[in-house]
């Protein structure tokens, strides 16, 4: 967003009303639940080649709006882009169906606040392996928008709406997978993919922070892993991300693969993006702890 629309210069908004929020959050749990139940669906559907195609291409294409869009831009603010653009960026996100990008963002600013500590309700380390990797989602108490924590991005009306009904962008992707390539489509291209992507999501608040190398002394666990960094499109040099959270980029070194940071580059290219920030030279020069 530019600097006729930062949000310090605009009037502040009233809020929508936080009954329907936690109404709207309560639901969440329950797609979350059916779409892992759904996945046996694939007896009955069959498992076509085009079903297959259709949800490797879901997988990418959804994984770099989670990482570009919930992750780098609303959360953590790395780069700049048109409000346009940040509505588009925001509903490509929300089409893998983790909630609205204004819960998202608040939901991972706590996260850096207290990473690895009381309050880190996906913490492994606090809380164990399974409620990190997956149990949190089903605590009552995360199901509001933490609006206190999106003050810079809840001012747009554009988002509040993305983020109020979140389940629009993953049902219309449903609908038109299921219109064009069937049921085969919509429970292998659609459900499959949405389901490997949170597990490959959740593999960062999981297992980043229990397996890998650490090349900077953060207050937490992070860790950097290649395999990690490969299934989330570089969201896996994980310690470089909390050592340097507000550097677009985050495979460090020239070897440390960051596949959403050079799409993000390439746009940046053709001015759909800007201001991409990087991380100091000498954090790129740091080597890996033996």
């Amino acid at each position: 967003m530019n600097q006729r629309t930062d949000p310090r210069n605009l009037p502040p908004k009233r809020l929508e009303n936080p009954d329907l929020e936690r109404h709207n959050g309560i639901s969440a749990t329950l797609p979350f639940a059916l779409a892992h139940v759904a996945c046996v669906a694939a007896i009955w559907t069959g498992v076509t080649t085009d079903a297959l195609i259709v949800g490797a291409v879901l997988y990418v294409v959804r994984m770099f709006g989670a990482t570009a869009g919930y992750h780098r831009y609303f959360s953590h603010r790395t780069f700049e882009t048109s409000r346009v653009g940040a509505f588009l960026l925001g509903w490509l996100a929300q089409t893998g169906a983790q909630k609205g990008v204004l819960w998202w963002a608040a939901h991972h600013r706590v996260h850096h606040q207290r990473s690895d500590q009381e309050g880190d309700v996906h913490s492994p380390v606090v809380h164990g392996f399974w409620h990190g990797h997956v149990g949190w989602i089903f605590d009552p108490a995360l199901t509001p928008t933490r609006w206190s924590r999106v003050r810079d991005l809840s001012r747009y009306p554009e988002l509040r709406f993305l983020n109020r009904f979140w389940i629009l962008p993953p049902l219309s992707l449903a609908l038109t997978v299921l219109a064009i390539w069937g049921w085969s489509g919509l429970v292998v291209g659609f459900v499959w993919s949405t389901v490997a992507l949170w597990h490959g999501i959740f593999t960062i608040n999981s297992l980043a922070h229990l397996w890998g190398s650490r090349t900077f002394d953060t207050p937490d666990h992070s860790r950097n892993n290649p395999l990690l960094a490969l299934i989330t499109l570089g969201e896996g040099w994980h310690n470089n991300h909390h050592h340097h959270m507000l550097s677009t980029r985050q495979g460090f070194r020239w070897w440390q693969f960051d596949i959403t940071y050079y799409v993000l580059k390439v746009m940046s290219w053709f001015r759909l993006v800007w201001d991409l920030r990087e991380p100091p030279d000498e954090l790129k020069r740091a080597q890996p702890k033996p």
